[in-house]
């Protein structure tokens, strides 16, 4: 019989200096991990690069709209599929020490926060143009979609990827 160890998914890093009731926060939005919102930011940055040029008045104003909105929509997304997981994640070495399994944040606070990020990226959203927020809302169904996908299906990546993907 193999013996399971229970490790966190992600290194502490930076995050262990923070004050410790904010810790769980920031790992439920894996701050610590930044590749998700890198893959959210670069294409809506490389977008405006095409769309402005770098003199223009509002390209500035545009690539932080999407630094912000990137990390603040990665870290709902990661939230909210740690609710749906929250079983799993339990059952599972390589997750179970994430906030929610672990008991460090309630499913209801966890719920508010993921409230909290998804206003926070409709309040950046808004800043856009008409179609820009069509987009914006309706790329919230395959984020939706993504922690069932992998109850369904061998290929939930091809979810995540149309989620990651949906912004270029």
């Amino acid at each position: 019989m193999i013996d399971t160890i229970k490790t966190p998914d992600s290194v502490v890093g930076w995050v262990g200096r923070i004050p410790r009731p904010v810790r769980p926060y920031l790992r439920l939005m894996r701050a610590d991990r930044p590749a998700g919102f890198w893959l959210l930011m670069w294409p809506a940055w490389w977008s405006t690069a095409f769309a402005l040029p770098p003199n223009a008045p509002d390209f500035w104003l545009f690539c932080a709209l999407f630094f912000i909105g990137s990390i603040v929509m990665r870290g709902a997304g990661c939230t909210w599929n740690d609710i749906v997981d929250r079983k799993l994640d339990k059952a599972v070495a390589r997750t179970a020490l994430r906030p929610i399994p672990a008991g460090e944040v309630t499913v209801q606070k966890a719920i508010l926060f993921a409230i909290v990020l998804s206003l926070s990226g409709f309040a950046v959203l808004v800043q856009l143009n008409s179609f820009a927020i069509l987009l914006g809302v309706l790329s919230l169904i395959p984020v939706t979609i993504y922690p069932f996908a992998k109850r369904i299906t061998n290929w939930p990546q091809a979810v995540l990827g149309l989620t990651f993907n949906w912004g270029a």
